[in-house]
């Protein structure tokens, strides 16, 4: 895969997170209202479910990306893979650790 062919997926990818965050912005806002409006708990978590869900989703695209750009700006500054993967690797971790 050529760098031109991971930019153009890292863009694809920015895309697609950028409206998941837009839907995800809106799912809580439907959320706010629901417990504004007295709403019965059990429907509000089932809400904040779909959020959490959807916010996972969300989460392994932008891994994903970031592990295109490393790899992509590893490539052209002719750093190593082990250094590529300890940075990916430091970044995943911390992303686990909350």
């Amino acid at each position: 895969m050529n760098t031109e062919v991971r930019q153009n997926e890292q863009e694809r990818i920015k895309k697609n997170v950028l409206s998941r965050m837009k839907r995800i912005e809106g799912q809580v806002r439907g959320i706010q209202r629901m417990i504004d409006d007295g709403k019965e708990c059990e429907d509000i978590l089932v809400q904040v479910r779909a959020v959490r869900s959807a916010l996972q989703s969300a989460n392994k695209l932008i891994l994903k990306r970031y592990m295109i750009r490393c790899h992509v700006e590893a490539m052209e500054s002719g750093e190593s893979q082990e250094e590529s993967l300890e940075k990916f690797i430091k970044v995943l971790t911390s992303f686990l650790d909350g």
